[in-house]
């Protein structure tokens, strides 16, 4: 069972990634992996594998390593895959339409059941056969609907009042992909994206690597 105690972020950032190895290990079916296999093919040490593990009671024998099935689904429930989220997408451009087409959410168990924006050219249109509702729904859909998560994808400017909005609405965790880093004064959990700076450390790693050292 998992513990009690306060897990740090950076261990809790990590935990998705486990996951997708140990998928990725049960599709070839490999049933039984040591900390040292795992360190070799995530590129974490082994050590590091084992106290992010021990974080949560271990679940690896000595001299046996772990049950690849059974920690996948460890790691499964301690993020939640197996509740399942009521998810609604705010702005229905570009970004939005491609996370609603987006099929590993479902898997995840986040469901997205609304996808909402003010634009009177994507009203009514369907993306994923999800009908884009207007904005002026969104309370009364929320409310109904009992919604968990809100994604936002909206420009920067619009993204403080419907941050507010969200969480006087109720919403537990809000998934933002504005260019902001959105800090409330409210219990709601915010989980900040900035596709951009991923693509600069691609581009400072691109540049380490192949620009020429001077002799």
């Amino acid at each position: 069972m998992a513990s009690k105690k306060k897990v740090s972020i950076a261990v809790i950032r990590r935990l998705p990634r486990y996951y997708r190895y140990l998928s990725d290990l049960l599709l070839v079916d490999i049933t039984r992996i040591s900390s040292k296999e795992l360190s070799t093919r995530m590129g974490i040490t082994a050590s590091q594998i084992r106290q992010d593990l021990n974080c949560f009671g271990g679940f690896g024998q000595q001299g046996y390593g772990y049950n690849v099935e059974s920690l996948y689904k460890e790691i499964g429930n301690i993020l939640g895959v197996t509740s399942r989220f009521k998810t609604v997408i705010i702005g229905a451009g570009n970004m939005g339409q491609a996370l609603a087409h987006y099929g590993n959410f479902e898997r995840r168990g986040f469901e997205i059941i609304g996808v909402f924006d003010i634009n009177p050219e994507l009203v009514g249109k369907k993306v994923n056969k999800i009908e884009i509702l207007h904005m002026d729904l969104i309370d009364e859909f929320i409310k109904s609907n009992k919604v968990d998560i809100a994604i936002l994808t909206v420009p920067y400017e619009q993204t403080p009042g419907l941050a507010e909005k969200m969480a006087g609405l109720g919403i537990k965790g809000l998934w933002n992909f504005s260019p902001m880093d959105l800090k409330l004064p409210h219990k709601m959990v915010i989980e900040n994206v900035h596709l951009s700076d991923s693509l600069m450390v691609l581009g400072y790693r691109i540049k380490e690597r192949y620009d020429e050292k001077p002799d």
